[in-house]
C-alpha cells in the first residue's frame, strides 16, 4: 500500500471538516498588545478586501512583536458596486480581528486603479494619487506594503503604480521600508522569506474568513496554509540559493524588501534573507 495515501486522506478530511464545522467571521478579536500612541506605522495598501490577510504574515508580526501601528488602506472595495458596502463591512471585521487599523480611500473605494487608467486617464489617476499621497503624509509610515509591478491582476499592478507615484509626491522624512508582495504572480527576484508561527497562520485564516461573501463562493481561506507552505519550497531556492536547502520553516510569506530613496525603490543590499518566527524583527528595519 502506498504509505502516503493516509497522509493525503488526512489533508482531504481536514479541509472538509474545516469547511463544514468552522465559523466564517463572527469571532472575538484575537489578543492584541498595547500599541503606544506614538508607535511607528506600517501601511498595507490592499488592492482588494482580503489582500490584507493573504500577505499579512509580516505585518501581523510587526504589530505583535515590535508593537507597530499596522493600518490597512482599502485602495478599492472590489469592482461589483452592489457588494462594495458589504465588502467594506467584512474588511472592517477582518481588520478588527487582527488588530489592524483601517483607512477607507473614499466611500466605495477608488475605481479603475489599473496601469491602463494611469496611461489613458491622467485626471482620474492624478486624483487617486493625491488621495494616497495625503494618507502617506498624514500617517508618515516607517514601512509600506504594496503589490509588485507584475502581480498578474490589473488592480494589483495598478495599486503598485498608484503607491509609487504617491511616494514620489510625498513629503518624505525618515527612512521608509517598502515590502512588495505577491499573490497572483510570483516575483522573479524576491529577497525576503518571513516565517509565521502556527498561531499567526491560524489568526490569518480566521481573519480571512470574515470575508464571508468571497469565501462562501470559494473557501480559499482554508487553502492559505498550503500557499504559505509552498512559499517555503519556492522561497528556499528563489530567495536563498538555487539548489540549496530551504530553511526549516513550515509557513512563510515571500516579499521583496527595498527602501524608498531619491524618488525610487532601491533593493536592500543584503540578499536571500530568511527570517524565522523567533528572529528579532527589529534587525529588519535597521
Amino acid at each position: 500500500m502506498n504509505p502516503y495515501r493516509r497522509f493525503i486522506q488526512e489533508i482531504v478530511r481536514a479541509l472538509a471538516d474545516a469547511d463544514e464545522a468552522r465559523p466564517r467571521g463572527d469571532l472575538e478579536p484575537a489578543p492584541r498588545p498595547d500599541i503606544p500612541a506614538d508607535a511607528p506605522a506600517a501601511l498595507i495598501f490592499s488592492p482588494h478586501p482580503d489582500d490584507e490577510c493573504i500577505i499579512g504574515g509580516l505585518p501581523l508580526r510587526l504589530l505583535r512583536e515590535l508593537r507597530m501601528r499596522v493600518v490597512n488602506v482599502a485602495v478599492t472595495q472590489g469592482s461589483r458596486r452592489e457588494r462594495q458596502r458589504e465588502r467594506f463591512a467584512e474588511l472592517t471585521g477582518a481588520c478588527r480581528y487582527l488588530g489592524f487599523g483601517l483607512i477607507q480611500t473614499r466611500e466605495g473605494g477608488l475605481e479603475r486603479i489599473t496601469a491602463a487608467a494611469r496611461e489613458r486617464e491622467p485626471r482620474h489617476w492624478d486624483g487617486a494619487v493625491e488621495r494616497v499621497r495625503a494618507i502617506i503624509d498624514e500617517t508618515r509610515p516607517r514601512a509600506v506594503f504594496l503589490p509588485h509591478d507584475d502581480d498578474g491582476n490589473s488592480t494589483h499592478v495598478g495599486t503598485h503604480f498608484l503607491v509609487t507615484d504617491a511616494l514620489a509626491r510625498a513629503a518624505g522624512g525618515g527612512p521608509l521600508h517598502v515590502f512588495e508582495t505577491e499573490f497572483w504572480r510570483p516575483m522573479a527576484d524576491p529577497n525576503l522569506l518571513v516565517e509565521s508561527s502556527e498561531e499567526d497562520v491560524a489568526d490569518l485564516v480566521a481573519a480571512l474568513s470574515f470575508h464571508v461573501g468571497e469565501v462562501e463562493r470559494n473557501p480559499y481561506h482554508l487553502r492559505l496554509p498550503a500557499w504559505m507552505i509552498d512559499n517555503v519550497r519556492r522561497g528556499g531556492e528563489i530567495v536563498g540559493s538555487q539548489g540549496g536547502a530551504p530553511p526549516d520553516f513550515t509557513f512563510a510569506t515571500i516579499y521583496r524588501h527595498s527602501t524608498w530613496e531619491n524618488g525610487a525603490l532601491s533593493k536592500v543590499s543584503r540578499a536571500g534573507a530568511s527570517v524565522s518566527a523567533t528572529d528579532d524583527l527589529s534587525n529588519l528595519l535597521n
